[in-house]
């Protein structure tokens, strides 16, 4: 990481709501509570992984701090600047610098076009380049993402998986952008191809100084690339710690759960799973209290009454949590519901 204490990004009490509508006059009746009060930072030249469940808002929270989706509450600001007032030139700019690649590399890409055509459009609106030194810039960015200048003419169908990813990075880059929000950029492709984009982010990110918001499903996938980790249930952050600290001293027992069942590649090794009963409540009516309380192994009474505040049990290590104080519940095994996997 680099060594700067400068935030690039600050998400500051954001909320999505989408609202749920009945009758003929679309009268609104609830909502559904995607994204319910997160904050964090990203810091320059840093890589914050997002992780949880599908379903807890962290692909709306991506989208929402891109101003892709319209927030409910909260503040973002890139560079100190609020996203959700910039206007004209300023949004123009800020669109240039904060990019995104998105989860399925086949759907995100315009089957119609060329994928020099793709990848130039933004090179194009942004009024980068113009002519050949256009095409030269595509091909240049086509041999940095592991492809070559030749395919310049070929359509998304005609890629595999992972070719139409490098493709997506590309077009991502094309803006020399400072920050880029990687939605489960791996999550589509095969476990050998996996390896290799992420490989390619890395180097990016060294080379051209690069912030990342990570997000993910995968534990191992995070533990490698981020430097610090941040967990979302039902649309909270639930901890967030440096990934060293995350993964050898995490706190809350959702995290804990989370890790106890990833998977270790020694099959020799056997370890305890946390099995979690229930369903994760729905974010139209989230639990009263802390909203982990209904499929947590150690809730006490304060959980189902009080809502716990986000707050800094150690230095730099944040958890949404009453009992950590009192049950510092390191190692799964002090949980009664096991399993052996």
């Amino acid at each position: 990481m680099n060594g700067t204490n400068h935030n690039i990004l600050e998400v500051r009490h954001l909320k999505k709501y989408f609202p749920i509508t009945r009758g003929i006059f679309s009268k609104v009746v609830n909502s559904v509570k995607a994204v319910d009060d997160i904050s964090f930072n990203v810091k320059e030249g840093e890589t914050l992984g997002l992780v949880g469940e599908s379903g807890c808002g962290k692909t709306t929270a991506g989208r929402v701090i891109l101003r892709l989706d319209r927030p409910t509450a909260g503040n973002v600001y890139f560079e100190g600047q609020d996203v959700f007032e910039l206007r004209g030139e300023e949004l123009m700019r800020f669109r240039k610098n904060a990019q995104i690649v998105f989860q399925d590399p086949y759907s995100s890409l315009n089957p119609r076009l060329s994928i020099g055509s793709i990848i130039a459009e933004g090179i194009g609106a942004h009024r980068i380049a113009r002519g050949i030194k256009k095409k030269e810039a595509v091909a240049e960015l086509l041999e940095k993402v592991g492809l070559s200048a030749g395919h310049y003419h070929r359509y998304p169908h005609e890629f595999s998986g992972g070719q139409r990813q490098r493709v997506a990075i590309a077009r991502a880059l094309s803006l020399n952008p400072r920050l880029v929000i990687c939605d489960e950029p791996v999550s589509a492709l095969d476990v050998s191809i996996q390896a290799q984009i992420l490989n390619l982010l890395a180097k990016l990110k060294k080379d051209l100084n690069l912030s990342y918001l990570f997000i993910t499903h995968n534990l191992s996938v995070v533990e490698h690339v981020s430097d610090r980790i941040a967990t979302m249930y039902l649309g909270e952050i639930a901890e967030l710690a440096d990934t060293a600290e995350f993964y050898s001293n995490p706190l809350h027992p959702y995290t804990i759960s989370l890790l106890s069942a990833n998977m270790l590649p020694d099959p020799k090794y056997k370890k305890k799973a946390i099995i979690l009963t229930g369903d994760v409540p729905s974010p139209i009516n989230p639990p009263a209290g802390c909203r982990f309380h209904t499929r947590c192994p150690v809730a006490g009474e304060i959980c189902r009454i009080e809502w716990p505040e986000l707050e800094e049990k150690r230095e730099g290590h944040l958890v949404r949590c009453h009992l950590v104080d009192r049950f510092d519940p390191k190692p799964p095994v002090k949980f009664d519901v096991v399993k052996e996997i």
